[in-house]
């Protein structure tokens, strides 16, 4: 099945080379481009795309915005931000709008494409180091340490799928995972997948973010609880 992307960029340049690296792939298409949040929202009216690369900062509408706008659409694609700095400031707000993950704007072509078909299947792409630096570097926005879980369906997780989230929230691989926990790798992507389902979130990506919010974890990768 090939995959229909977007690109959404104000330098016509950036797009032009991603669209040669995406061209050249027989299971990706670029099917629209925009120079701005509010002309992409304006395409995907009329143009059906299964994976946005989002730039953040652009004129009229900024990637979060347009990323918010997009996701709070039924059915919407996923998207993917593309920020030109590891710790670029919209990063976060852009996760909490929808994103289904970000990656730098020089990332090897290898690992763009590998990016667009793991979110295409579903899955988030913030590796977990970036993941980590980044909510530290967030942490002001952050509730403060030692506050107590307010998000009302938290209290619905089991031990262990509390135990799991908070470890998705320090940013370790299912693997990780299972071998801290001494579970099968399995088990653990169950835990997740009922964790997800219990407090209605999307990805990994949103099940780490709540986690800081609510304070179950602090930044700096410790229990908040």
């Amino acid at each position: 099945m090939t995959i229909r992307v977007m690109l959404v960029d104000d330098q016509m340049l950036l797009r032009t080379g991603f669209r040669m690296v995406l061209a050249a792939q027989p299971d990706m298409e670029v099917v629209a481009e925009a120079g701005d949040g509010a002309e992409a929202i304006e395409v995907l009216r009329s143009t059906t795309v299964d994976v946005v690369l989002m730039d953040v900062r652009m004129p009229r509408l900024d990637g979060v915005e347009a990323t918010r706008r997009i996701c709070a659409q039924t059915d919407p694609p996923k998207v993917l931000i593309l920020t030109t700095f590891d710790l670029d400031e919209y990063a976060f707000s852009g996760l909490k709008a929808g994103a289904s993950g970000f990656m730098l704007k020089d990332v090897p072509p290898g690992e763009l494409l590998a990016a667009i078909r793991s979110v295409h299947s579903g899955d988030a792409v913030v590796a977990p180091s970036t993941t980590r630096r980044l909510l530290d570097q967030f942490s002001p926005m952050l509730p403060s340490s030692g506050k107590e879980p307010q998000h009302k369906h938290i209290e619905k997780l089991t031990e262990r799928e509390r135990e799991v989230m908070m470890l998705v929230a320090q940013g370790l691989s299912n693997g990780e995972i299972a071998a801290r926990l001494v579970l099968s790798e399995a088990t653990v992507k169950t835990h997740v997948g009922r964790i997800l389902t219990k407090l209605n979130l999307r990805d990994r990506v949103q099940v780490v973010v709540l986690a800081y919010e609510t304070g179950l974890v602090r930044a700096g990768g410790g229990s908040g609880a």
